[in-house]
């Protein structure tokens, strides 16, 4: 399956690339004080979560952790390429747990120091539906522009080694969504897109097709209403999301409670599910027609695992919309990244690697 044009210009997918990385850490940075808060947490301590005042997580360090496996392996990459990488360049610079990793990842570490390889250094821990894959497979997504299928292809080599099951589902269909959203499709395509890469029964299908269908019945009766008040009313994919949230906050806050109620698992002591996340980051782009900063900001607000919801809005959003579609405030405070989880990474800055990743597409 192809989205898109297939012959994009050069520079069109430069653009789309730095905007998506670019709209992947300021998601993450924005939503790293709220993780693991619930939304009615989010709304005592700050009202909306709107200004990017530190740095980023193991999120964007781990995209450009698979951006390098890309430009290394390019459409060859294999699981053992991937585990090749952590020998040689991770697992070195680590004398114990990566500070800040997910549940996945340091599962992964744990069974590469056992010797295991794929898939069982995916299965042996207890996180295989961690929203780790997830959180980084927008790289996948740039590097197959118009090519979903082929995105989730790849994004599975990688999956293989940290996650199993419904994680690597996770992975999958953000994959799929950006690699559809770097081929110019719109935000409800990107959406089905990333349905078709996963089975329409699974855990995650089930939880993607729930939320894309409250946000789109959502935006719809808004855009009803928006036109008996005599507004154009038709376009809800983009005109209608600015005024749903305009409109006061009992809109956004009754849509965030039934995206709660449909797919978030209050039971599990973790909100690090890629079922729940990925759900809620396509419902938080959906309901933000799109546009990068309404997107973000409504899905930092939904809480859980906040951080990760924003970066896959950010990174949806960012790659239609564009480097300029993401705020300008936000980019000023994107720098290099430090390191802290992944010591390889250090000193890289998104923008460059977003170029690394389209180079001679």
């Amino acid at each position: 399956m192809t989205i898109g044009d297939s012959a994009i210009p050069a520079s069109v997918l430069r653009d789309r690339a730095r905007g998506c990385l670019l709209g992947l850490a300021a998601g993450d940075a924005l939503g790293a004080p709220a993780e693991n808060l619930t939304p009615a947490q989010i709304t005592a301590r700050w009202g909306r979560l709107t200004e990017v005042t530190g740095g980023g997580t193991d999120d964007t360090e781990y995209a450009i952790f698979a951006a390098s496996l890309l430009v290394r392996h390019g459409r060859g990459l294999t699981s053992e390429d991937v585990v090749a990488a952590y020998r040689e360049s991770v697992l070195p610079l680590i004398s114990g747990p990566m500070k800040g990793a997910g549940f996945s990842e340091l599962g992964a570490v744990e069974a590469l120091r056992r010797g295991l390889e794929p898939p069982l250094t995916g299965l042996w821990h207890q996180h295989g539906w961690s929203d780790g894959l997830a959180m980084r497979a927008a790289s996948y997504g740039v590097f197959c522009p118009g090519e979903p299928l082929e995105a989730a292809r790849l994004v599975e080599q990688d999956g293989r080694v940290s996650n199993a099951g419904e994680g690597i589902l996770g992975g999958r269909a953000v994959a799929a969504g950006v690699a559809a959203a770097m081929g110019g499709a719109t935000p409800a395509q990107a959406a089905e897109a990333a349905l078709s890469a996963v089975p329409a029964d699974s855990w995650t299908g089930r939880s993607l097709r729930r939320a894309v269908d409250l946000v789109t019945a959502a935006l719809a009766d808004q855009a009803r209403a928006d036109s008996r008040a005599g507004g154009a009313g038709a376009d809800f994919q983009v005109g209608t999301a600015s005024a749903f949230f305009e409109a006061g906050t009992a809109g956004a806050t009754a849509l965030g409670e039934a995206l709660h109620e449909a797919v978030v698992v209050r039971h599990y002591p973790w909100t690090d599910l890629a079922p729940e996340a990925v759900a809620l980051a396509f419902a938080a782009y959906l309901a933000g027609g799109g546009d990068v900063e309404t997107s973000v900001v409504f899905g930092v607000s939904l809480g859980r695992d906040a951080d990760t919801i924003g970066a896959i809005a950010g990174a949806l959003a960012g790659a239609g919309q564009g480097e300029s579609g993401v705020p300008g405030r936000w980019a000023a405070q994107i720098g290099p990244v430090a390191g802290k989880c992944l010591p390889v990474v250090a000193g890289r800055h998104v923008l460059d690697v977003a170029d690394e990743l389209v180079k001679g597409l």
